[in-house]
């Protein structure tokens, strides 16, 4: 979940009930995740008027989730592994 938040944010900073809605989790499961992901620094609660807003702490945290996504899927569709016949692990 903690994942698909910061996700969520890299695109736009967010309402927590936009968030919630978003991600298809209750608004107080979402909560208890920004506040975690908050507590680590990995975001910001920014006040908006009688509102809170989220974003990434900081912009490198986008590129390093871009980078990790284009990682998992290279390693996803590169599924050679030298143990494939004697493990019958991959496909």
């Amino acid at each position: 979940m903690r994942c698909r938040i910061l996700l969520a944010l890299r695109e736009a900073p967010a309402h927590p009930a936009d968030l919630a809605d978003a991600l298809g989790v209750s608004r107080t499961r979402l909560s208890n995740h920004l506040a975690c992901l908050r507590d680590c620094g990995l975001v910001l609660a920014v006040p908006d008027g009688r509102r809170t807003r989220y974003e990434l702490a900081d912009d490198r945290l986008g590129h390093a989730l871009d980078d990790l996504r284009t990682a998992v899927v290279a390693v996803e569709t590169d599924r050679t592994c030298v143990d494939s016949d004697a493990k019958d692990c991959c496909p």
